[in-house]
């Protein structure tokens, strides 16, 4: 049986409009009203993606986007009224892997959601070969969807892995955050380019030794980012 979509979500009316359009998409959902539940069914079965609003009645959204985190690689799309771009990017520092206001197009929400869900297919990176970076420090696969750090693997989200490769496959080219979200990304939508920054963020804190003086990702001031490392014969 395929994976489910874990929709959680309090508000019923949502819900099911959410639901009516995934399960025509030819998803199959199961929905939690509560934080709580929502965990309790992530730990039964595993979701293929889960779709998380950020106000629910028992435990905020965050603190379940935390825990979901601790369960799996799978996808998170936040789902909420919170629409400033600091609290975007404070979720996306979280772990998601995409970000949709209410109110919102039930259409755009099935398309992201085919969009994460896209970034898992490993055929997407064709014969990528195994990258190595400064005599195996830095071992990306795009094979495997695997990263390791001096040997040991590194858990890096969906979204994280696919920056993280984008930029290793190009070492020395300068990204900007528009490009970076097109080429890592594949589709572009306003302000996410801007969520890369909080991505860059959390990937440095996994592969870099000082992530506040990194050696793979250099930040290029008002311009975006480049890949560093000395690639491996």
């Amino acid at each position: 049986m395929l994976e489910p979509i874990l929709l959680i979500e309090d508000d019923k009316k949502i819900a099911r409009v959410v639901k009516v359009y995934l399960e025509g998409a030819g998803y199959r959902i199961v929905h939690a009203e509560k934080g709580r539940d929502g965990l309790d069914a992530a730990l039964k079965e595993r979701p293929l993606a889960v779709i998380l609003d950020l106000m629910l009645p028992d435990v905020s959204g965050e603190e379940v986007c935390q825990d979901l985190r601790d369960m799996g690689d799978f996808p998170i799309i936040m789902l909420t009224a919170k629409a400033s771009e600091e609290e975007r990017v404070a979720g996306f520092a979280l772990g998601a892997d995409d970000y949709v206001v209410k109110p919102f197009s039930p259409r755009e929400l099935v398309y992201r959601v085919k969009a994460v869900l896209k970034r898992l297919q490993k055929a997407d990176l064709g014969s990528a070969a195994l990258l190595s970076f400064n005599e195996g420090a830095l071992v990306v696969d795009g094979r495997s969807y695997s990263v390791a750090r001096k040997g040991r693997e590194v858990n890096l989200t969906p979204t994280e892995f696919k920056v993280l490769f984008t930029l290793a496959s190009y070492p020395a080219k300068v990204f900007t955050r528009e490009e970076l979200v097109e080429k890592a990304l594949g589709y572009q939508f306003e302000g996410y380019e801007r969520s890369i920054d909080a991505h860059i963020k959390n990937i440095r804190h996994k592969i870099e030794e000082d992530a506040r003086n990194p050696v793979f990702i250099i930040t290029i001031y008002g311009v975006g980012y480049r890949f560093s490392g000395r690639r491996d014969v």
